[in-house]
């Protein structure tokens, strides 16, 4: 696949920071911002995304299509895209990076492949890419995964994993498991040891007997408030993933109530652009601990 034309849908915190590395590196990115956000058309624009009327023109435009999108949205999305494809009759190659599980993408990979498009599996590892300081990592599988590869340039690094639709999005759920799943944990049994009275000797022990892992939690819980909400989504799809092997879903189901719990809070409703609260561990902990006190979010 030449350097020529990419659409994605939608610009959000990833979605807009993917269009700009491939901005910055040559490409023309197309995204639609038929009912998104004033956020999302900002973010668009200083991505510098060029904005057309709908998706069909996305589609028509497009080389290949990035559905970047929170996983509860990512069927209907689909089933627009499927639906913008019978409309025009174009081709492109569509490339579902949502953290969804494996059944679900070949769900939605029958789905473009009855309307005629080509589809390939895609699993966004790392956080949103800022060239060249970051390497986020798109690992995409698939009969045509290899051609997604064009896609990488300084900030992003695309990987064909796997000649099979599922492979990609197995990768993701698993990893993002480990990580998303810990920052959850974290989470929960600080705000518990907030609760209990016992914040200063847990830190402490944390700090003799783990420290790496508590430099961790340091950097990943402070970031995770804003994102709270979106995460709810991805852990209940790993959930799916890890009870479709036959492994409980329990775990992952605990997360998911986490992080809708966290998405209620003020804490939940900023931005990961502009930040009024919650910016150390510290007062993540407190404001959290405080909204359970008071038997309430909000």
């Amino acid at each position: 696949m030449e350097r020529r034309t990419v659409g994605i849908v939608s610009t959000g915190d990833m979605g807009h920071a993917i269009a700009s590395v491939l901005r910055q590196a040559g490409f023309r990115v197309v995204t639609c911002l038929q009912g998104r956000s004033a956020r999302t058309a900002r973010l668009a624009a200083a991505a510098g995304c060029e904005g057309l009327p709908d998706l069909n023109a996305v589609v028509a435009s497009s080389d290949v299509v990035l559905s970047v999108v929170p996983p509860a949205a990512a069927r209907a999305l689909a089933a627009q895209m499927a639906a913008a494809l019978e409309r025009t009759g174009a081709q492109p190659l569509f490339v579902e990076c949502n953290a969804v599980a494996p059944q679900t993408v070949r769900e939605i990979g029958a789905h473009i492949a009855a309307a005629g498009g080509r589809f390939v599996d895609g699993g966004i590892i790392g956080l949103p890419p800022r060239a060249p300081s970051t390497r986020t990592r798109l690992y995409v599988s698939g009969p045509e995964a290899t051609a997604v590869e064009a896609l990488s340039v300084p900030g992003l690094e695309v990987r064909a994993i796997g000649p099979e639709i599922g492979q990609a999005s197995g990768l993701k759920m698993c990893y993002a498991a480990l990580t998303k799943g810990l920052c959850a944990l974290a989470t929960e049994l600080l705000v518990a040891g907030e609760r209990l009275g016992l914040s200063a000797p847990l830190r402490a022990e944390l700090a003799r007997s783990q420290p790496q892992l508590l430099a961790w939690i340091e950097g990943s819980v402070p970031r995770m408030p804003p994102k709270a909400y979106r995460w709810v989504g991805e852990m209940e799809e790993i959930a799916a993933t890890f009870a479709h092997v036959g492994l409980t879903p329990l775990i992952l189901q605990g997360a998911a109530d986490l992080y809708r719990f966290v998405g209620e809070t003020p804490l939940g409703e900023e931005t990961p652009e502009v930040r009024q609260r919650g910016e150390t561990l510290d007062e993540v902990v407190a404001i959290l601990a405080g909204a359970l006190a008071a038997g309430s979010p909000h």
